[in-house]
């Protein structure tokens, strides 16, 4: 499952929470752990560029929050990054430099690199998202299954049992995902992969493709 390695997936220099994938292979090792690495980091922030707003909750200064946003901690909203009107960030979230968190976006267990776009009524939990990652207008993360078994990742006939009840997905750098999209519990995008609009998908989808359907995934030209 080499697509889904961390070092296939992401640029770890595109994010404040590099230290957090260190010891790690695959990206979902580090879904339980997010919530006490925000406490360990936030506390060696910088008080002149981050604001403690509240109890384990650290804003940037060069960001802007929306008045009506609702953010619980833990979390870190980073610098220059934009959470807009009526954003609910449950938790255990960080929310990399220049970051757009939008309208009625929530956010739980993620962490969204630099540059990450959740921009339109999305749902993100239980997720790793990497630079430049982008998600279109009412695309989600499921990240429970329907008959609540441990979640297994799965690339063709290989399959890999992760442990974890709770997993979305797991987005490489510069994804681009379709509107409508439902990214079904253990989905692996690999960098630069676009995704049609509409699609469900509930596998490892390698980089530099296009996915049209399931079953129809053409290489990038």
């Amino acid at each position: 499952m080499e697509t889904c390695k961390i070092k296939n997936l992401y640029n770890l220099n595109e994010t404040i929470a590099s230290a957090l994938f260190e010891g790690a292979e695959y990206p979902w090792e580090v879904l339980p752990k997010i919530s006490a690495f925000i406490l360990e980091l936030g506390s060696t922030l910088s008080k002149e560029e981050y604001d403690q707003v509240s109890e384990n909750i650290w804003i940037a200064k060069s960001a802007t929050v929306a008045p009506t946003a609702y953010i619980g901690g833990p979390a870190i909203i980073g610098k220059n990054a934009e959470v807009r009107h009526c954003a609910f960030i449950r938790g255990n979230a960080i929310v990399g430099e220049g970051a757009v968190v939008g309208n009625s976006t929530e956010l739980k267990n993620v962490v969204l690199f630099n540059k990450v776009q959740v921009p339109h009524y999305n749902y993100v939990g239980d997720s790793i998202l990497g630079y430049k990652a982008h998600m279109g207008a009412g695309s989600i993360t499921s990240n429970v299954k329907s008959d609540k078994k441990l979640v297994v990742v799965k690339e063709g006939e290989q399959r890999m049992e992760t442990g974890l009840k709770k997993f979305g997905a797991m987005l490489g750098d510069e994804v681009e995902v379709g509107c409508g999209s439902v990214l079904n519990p253990g989905t692996v995008i690999g960098p630069r992969t676009n995704i049609y609009p509409l699609s469900s998908v509930r596998e490892v989808v390698p980089g530099n493709s296009i996915y049209k359907k399931r079953g129809e995934v053409v290489e990038k030209q």
